[in-house]
């Protein structure tokens, strides 16, 4: 995988709103951590909880801002940014409440959905159950489901959250 001019590449085909966490020595090493099969659970946990953040923290950056200038304990001005629109999250039952507590490290209250798409015997995803904050259309959604293999099942939550507005 490779980012050209903000659009992501797989097999050929260019996705511009995906964005792949760049790899780095950092991630590298707790990457390393996490798939190693000697890891004691509790160490594979701490780190994945890492992962999950800086996950969550480069997803952030993605978010749409606006300027905001606040005065500072010195009376000084400081022009800075705020996030334009407010947010929520909402995770895929079973994995993705995994991603949940790093959610709520590094926005505080913050409201958090909850999504169920069940597959079928042919692997083919089912949108079982939701459970969506109450004005989820005027927020930006924030998808948490750390497992993606075909992405048929986050397509399914994405189709669903769209008729949620």
């Amino acid at each position: 995988f490779f980012c050209r001019l903000d659009m992501t590449e797989i097999e050929g085909v260019l996705y511009p709103q995906l964005h792949q966490l760049k790899m780095n020595p950092q991630v590298k090493a707790l990457l390393t951590i996490i798939r190693d099969r000697e890891q004691p659970r509790g160490e594979f946990i701490f780190y994945a909880d890492r992962l999950i953040r800086l996950l969550i923290e480069e997803g952030l950056s993605y978010l749409e801002f606006q300027d905001k200038t606040v005065i500072t304990p010195t009376g000084h001005e400081y022009k800075g940014l705020e996030v334009k629109s407010r947010i929520c999250g909402v995770s895929m039952v079973r994995a993705g409440e995994s991603m949940e507590a790093g959610l709520r490290q590094v926005c505080k209250r913050i409201r958090i959905g909850k999504i169920l798409i069940s597959k079928d015997e042919n692997g083919v995803p089912h949108f079982m159950f939701a459970k969506l904050p109450p004005d989820i259309s005027e927020r930006t959604v924030l998808l948490l489901d750390p497992m993606l293999a075909t992405g048929a099942s986050v397509t399914e939550a994405i189709r669903v959250l769209l008729e949620h507005g």
